[in-house]
């Protein structure tokens, strides 16, 4: 007999395990809250895209177009693309849906899974889930800000503390072009001494090189000709007003001339937000810095002032950033209790013996459920009362319901406390009433 098939998920997704949803719904959560605060409206993309949108929005050169993406032609022929990140989806959205003719900005926000085929590590996988804002409409430095602000204050209501924030410009489609001149040329003197892939990246778009994590490369980079020093007049004052901002609000930052982004269609704004490194640290400090290193940035984005049009829509102006939801609860895990504390039982187990008390008690189920009291325990499957006591003991219940045969006869209900074993006989009818009452008085 062959061996027994045994499946697994693919390589770089994972099963999000119920100890795991809490993290999630954090996140989902404190993104809501944030998004009414600042009037961002929900907006979700199919996971299934047009291929054509994130070539042309992404950029041909790009990682995520040349390696990254999982794509696949229907029966119908079309060619389909799982999506790999929010920005052009969203500008899609926006074209299809009629938002150029409405009041600008237009202000959009997004929760969900995307795709990318590459090397799994810390925080990073193969599916992943993204928080995005995006803000379309206004060319003013201000919007830079409040979606930088947006990213600061969600991972701050998430519990993170030593938030920096790397920050550039990368010119635009007039002061670009020197710029990129400016790269080749020195580049070029080093050709054989970077990796293969940037090697290729020199051909295609030699800004991509900049984003090379190779040890060797990084010492190239270090010395290439910086963005800051190709600005053109309106790129250059923007920026200035951009940092300006950051000072009046004393939001901590540090410039990056070298920080580009991989996506082409950034224009002058481009940030990350990190987790600060602590200058006095234990040897255990060492080793979770060490472990954040390797999540990398929780936030990226800027400004992509020609998506749009790009897209096939008029020039409009736009910014926005996305938060990596699974980077983020990479650290959590370490530094939060909430998979403990949201994952527990409620304070009623409802036990039973017999089928005629097995039946009612999905009636008297139902009325707790409309009752609204939350988490009301239950192993009706079970017809041993101690193997029901053992589930109940587990989830560490205060009080549980026993109804048998005889309580039934006599239309009433054994309402019992786990840890002192005191019990009392209530009528069947009054169940619910009476355990909204024991548990206001506990509270």
């Amino acid at each position: 007999m062959g061996s027994k098939i045994k499946f697994q998920s693919p390589t770089g997704m994972h099963d999000i395990l119920p100890e795991l949803f809490p993290y999630y719904k954090k996140v989902e959560k404190v993104s809501e809250k944030i998004a009414d605060f600042y009037d961002f409206r929900r907006v979700e993309t199919p996971i299934l895209e047009n291929a054509e949108i994130f070539k042309k929005g992404t950029g041909f050169s790009s990682d995520i177009v040349l390696k990254q993406m999982y794509s696949l032609r229907t029966k119908g022929g079309d060619f389909l693309t799982l999506r790999p990140e929010g920005t052009p989806s969203i500008v899609r959205a926006y074209l299809e849906n009629g938002f150029e003719s409405l009041p600008k900005p237009i202000n959009l926000w997004h929760f969900g899974p995307f795709f990318r085929y590459e090397r799994p590590q810390a925080g990073r996988f193969r599916q992943f889930y993204q928080v995005g804002f995006e803000s379309l409409g206004s060319s003013d430095p201000i919007v830079d800000i409040i979606i930088i602000q947006i990213f600061l204050n969600l991972l701050k209501e998430i519990g993170f503390k030593n938030l920096i924030i790397e920050i550039n410009s990368i010119g635009d489609f007039q002061c670009r072009p020197h710029y990129k001149r400016a790269l080749t040329s020195y580049f070029r003197s080093y050709l054989k001494d970077l990796c293969p892939d940037c090697r290729e990246r020199f051909d295609r778009n030699p800004l991509r090189i900049l984003d090379c994590k190779n040890e060797k490369c990084q010492e190239i980079i270090a010395s290439a000709p910086q963005t800051l020093d190709f600005l053109c007049k309106e790129c250059h004052d923007h920026f200035k007003k951009v940092l300006e901002f950051l000072d009046y609000l004393e939001i901590p930052y540090e410039l990056n001339p070298h920080l580009v982004r991989g996506l082409d269609y950034y224009t002058k704004t481009v940030f990350e937000i990190f987790i600060k490194k602590q200058e006095k640290k234990s040897k255990e400090r060492i080793e979770e810095d060490e472990q954040d290193e390797q999540v990398g940035a929780l936030v990226g984005g800027g400004r992509y002032d020609s998506l749009v049009r790009v897209l096939g829509g008029k020039d409009t102006p736009a910014c926005g950033g996305a938060l990596g939801v699974e980077r983020v609860i990479e650290i959590l895990k370490k530094t939060s209790k909430i998979g403990k504390t949201e994952t527990k039982a409620g304070e009623i187990f409802l036990a039973q013996i017999g089928e005629s008390a097995k039946r009612e008690s999905l009636k008297i189920l139902e009325e707790f459920r409309k009752a609204k009291i939350k988490h009301v325990g239950q192993a009706l499957s079970k017809d041993s009362l101690t193997a029901q006591f053992k589930i109940a003991d587990k989830l560490n219940v205060k009080y549980v319901l026993i109804l048998g045969q005889k309580e039934l006869l006599n239309k009433e209900i054994i309402l019992r406390e786990m840890k002192t074993g005191k019990q009392k006989t209530i009528p069947l009818k009054k169940v619910v009433k009476e355990v909204i009452k024991v548990l206001k008085k506990e509270k």
